[in-house]
């Protein structure tokens, strides 16, 4: 099966919309998610990331810091890309960060502000361990978007070389106009502000989407890439994604490779073509063509 192979998406406002409510009513009640829950991401043996012990090396001389989406954790998110770049010569960590209390395994539901303080004390314990001076950034999701605030807010601009979005909220998403309806859902706009609030401040126009976009969309000494597909059917619109400013890579996967029908999982989680040119975003000085063959090594 290819890789970049994606879900049926019709009926597909139907199905986003259902998944939408029910993760917030999960979020409501989560004794019963608690108990339902499989063994948390803390307890997952990784494939050769998270090794403190490992120092990087001329070639590859900075950290990796993967960072996960909205519900996802420092394991499950990286299955297929963090051994990837393990095998490349990288030593790659992952966090877990957004956890709510008696929510396990899913992540990325707390305020992002403070899920970037999060990433901001990971970082520092990354370059502490590693001795190197700076560390790049792998997000997928929110965690494309959430380590914006880090360099922007929290210092983060001195300590990261590259940031890499895989399917980046960068300003915000309409959930293809989803969000619209909340109001005909009387309770339920106040139930993802009260439960989830990571979730409503990835709403486009939001307070924190709006702090984090005034006044431009990068910081200076940043190398920027951000990795995009038009199946995307969570960032919507998907040109969204893109950012605006010096040292910005802009990459639709489909003009790299036509027949790539990855949406917005596939992406960040099992999409070779997306690794291939986030490897080339690592190591620009290195890189080679991304094309439909990227899927091979």
């Amino acid at each position: 099966m290819l890789p970049w192979i994606r879900a049926p998406r019709t009926p597909r406002t139907r199905r986003t919309l259902a998944a939408l409510l029910l993760a917030v009513a999960a979020v409501a009640t989560p004794t019963a998610t608690a108990a339902a829950a499989t063994p948390t991401a803390a307890t997952t043996t990784s494939r050769g990331w998270n090794d403190y012990s490992c120092k990087p090396f001329a070639a590859h001389p900075r950290p990796v810091v993967l960072v996960h989406g909205t519900f996802g954790n420092s394991i499950d998110n990286w299955l297929v890309l963090a051994p990837y770049l393990v095998n490349r010569g990288y030593c790659v960590y992952s966090l877990d960060y957004g956890q709510l209390p008696g929510v396990p395994v899913f992540n990325g539901l707390g305020p992002i502000d403070e899920s970037a303080g999060q990433l901001a004390a990971f970082v520092d314990k990354v370059l502490a361990a590693t001795g190197a001076s700076e560390a790049d950034i792998v997000g997928h999701s929110q965690g494309g978007m959430m380590p914006n605030y880090y360099l922007k807010f929290l210092g983060g601009a001195a300590k990261v070389n590259a940031m890499i979005g895989l399917a980046p909220d960068n300003h915000g998403t309409t959930l293809l106009g989803l969000t619209k309806l909340l109001p005909y859902f009387p309770g339920a706009e106040d139930l993802l502000n009260a439960n989830t609030p990571g979730l409503a401040d990835q709403v486009a126009g939001s307070p924190f989407v709006t702090k984090l976009n005034a006044g431009g969309d990068t910081v200076p000494g940043v190398r920027y890439t951000v990795i995009a597909t038009r199946y995307d059917e969570v960032v919507t619109p998907y040109r969204t994604q893109f950012l605006d400013g010096p040292n910005v890579h802009n990459v639709l996967l489909q003009d790299l490779c036509p027949v790539d029908l990855s949406e917005h999982v596939a992406i960040g989680t099992v999409d070779r073509i997306a690794y291939h040119e986030v490897a080339n975003a690592l190591d620009p000085a290195h890189a080679t063509p991304t094309t439909c063959a990227s899927v091979v090594g």
